[in-house]
């Protein structure tokens, strides 16, 4: 005997002064308020013939929400999602870097699919650009009294201990620097909720003339910001993607005319080279043409080693000492598989080495096996494992909290190499990306840095980058 149809409408009634709307899809009636004297809300006034000389249509601005036919004219000049007037601070592309689309590679072949030979050439060539480069770093692992608190509140999940750790790990970086202090702007790309320029507003107590400018391309919820109303630093949100953003055209650098201290915790992939050339080309190059003091004073004979421990642990002076539009920079790397060659800054620094986009493309994505761990279910159609290292540029939880899976079944997959061999050349990928880097910043005047600032068990991202201004561009190798 075949089944009896389900009953479309169950027994009661919506509530009162509710939607009279069943909604199949979800099993109950519509909960949205009907207006007085009606059966159903607007949304379902069409849909219920409630009103047949009224028609509601898509949004053409937004397709997740309807409108009345003929109140569309109205709607598009209120709706959310309409396109809002650019501010002053946006110019198109300003810092997004290579315009010529020719050296673009097409489609290319996830290196899944790649032929043995081909993946060998590749490994080769990576080790080839890498020599004299070691995928291990510095420990530069340290914290600040401004986070002792939170770090031993008894009420701190693991993963909020972990982000505690880096938090004061780069604040204590940032202090090692000589980067805090007053008169100066701190800003932080790819905010988030904004919790490092809160803890670095926090252990400045009453410095004067702070301000803080957060910069995150899509809205975001709990945000801190809204915690800090103290007189002398201010906090401001800018929503916009640091491809567009000039920071020249944002009132308060370009009247205070602040140093600018340029941060960020777990800046995901292609954003590290937008914010690195948005500090450094777009407002460093251009406050320097306008400044009428004189340059600083070249650094001479110095080692690279010597020039690298500088960098790690700031000048013996005040690094602020003398007014600088951009007094340093204090970047958590993170997801240098989503790099993009179009905005990588190193370009330069790969050609050097005979590479080019296409070197570039694979070995960013070979990046992701220093941290994603070798699953023979975990490979997408990329050729890039998934999991623990497809993070959303939105998240703040990029850290992997410990080590990948690295079970023996990858090693029998056809073609593939043992695991340690491949996550070792993940770091290695990580490590020659993060050198041209390194080489640019050098090129621009600044003398950087690569640590590691937290323990892996804490993040599998924990490379610090940082950079102070007065490195002269003739010492790059």
């Amino acid at each position: 005997m075949a089944a009896s149809a389900p009953t479309p409408h169950p027994p009661g009634s919506p509530a009162e002064g509710r939607c009279g709307y069943y909604v199949a899809k979800k099993r109950r009636f519509c909960r949205m308020v009907a207006a007085a004297g009606r059966r159903f809300c607007g949304e379902h006034a069409g849909a219920a013939e409630e009103e047949n000389a009224r028609k509601r249509i898509l949004c053409p601005l937004d397709p997740k929400h309807t409108v009345y036919e003929d109140q569309l004219a109205k709607h598009l000049k209120k709706c959310n999602s309409r396109e809002k007037p650019k501010p002053d601070f946006f110019i198109q592309d300003i810092n997004a870097g290579l315009k010529d689309e020719t050296e673009i590679p097409e489609q290319l072949v996830p290196i899944s699919s790649l032929p043995e030979e081909q993946l060998e050439n590749l490994i080769k060539k990576l080790k080839r650009a890498s020599e004299g480069l070691s995928s291990a770093l510095k420990d530069r692992i340290l914290s600040h009294p401004a986070l002792h608190d939170a770090l031993n509140d008894p009420k701190n999940g693991d993963s909020a201990t972990k982000h505690l750790k880096q938090q004061a790990s780069i604040l204590g970086n940032i202090e090692k620097l000589k980067l805090l202090g007053p008169r100066r702007c701190f800003v932080e790309f790819g905010a988030g909720k904004g919790k490092l320029s809160h803890w670095v507003d926090i252990a400045l107590k009453d410095a004067e003339k702070v301000h803080f400018i957060l910069v995150e391309k899509v809205t975001t919820r709990f945000k801190v910001d809204g915690k800090h109303k103290k007189k002398d630093s201010a906090f401001e949100r800018l929503q916009i993607d640091i491809k567009h953003l000039c920071l020249n055209k944002i009132p308060v650098l370009s009247r205070e005319k602040l140093p600018v201290v340029g941060i960020g915790k777990h800046l995901c992939g292609e954003a590290t080279d937008l914010a690195l050339r948005c500090l450094v080309e777009t407002y460093g190059a251009s406050c320097e043409e306008r400044n009428e003091e004189p340059s600083a004073k070249r650094i001479k004979n110095k080692t690279d080693e010597e020039m690298n421990t500088m960098a790690q642990e700031g000048s013996g002076n005040n690094v602020l000492g003398k007014w600088t539009p951009v007094a340093g920079i204090v970047i958590a790397l993170c997801c240098h598989h989503r790099c993009d060659w179009r905005h990588y800054v190193g370009r330069d620094y790969f050609r050097a080495r005979g590479l080019g986009a296409v070197e570039f493309h694979y070995f960013q994505r070979m990046s992701s096996w220093a941290t994603c761990g070798m699953r023979d279910s975990s490979v997408d159609a990329s050729g890039v494992p998934t999991g623990q290292g497809d993070q959303s540029d939105n998240s703040e939880d990029h850290d992997n909290g410990g080590h990948g899976a690295t079970d023996g079944h990858a090693d029998s997959l056809p073609g593939c190499l043992p695991v340690e061999e491949k996550q070792q050349l993940g770091h290695l990928c990580k490590r020659l990306i993060d050198q041209g880097r390194v080489e640019y910043l050098r090129r621009k005047g600044f003398r950087p840095a690569l640590q590691y600032y937290t323990d892996p068990a804490v993040s599998l991202e924990n490379v610090l980058l940082t950079a102070l201004p007065g490195q002269p561009a003739e010492a790059t190798a």
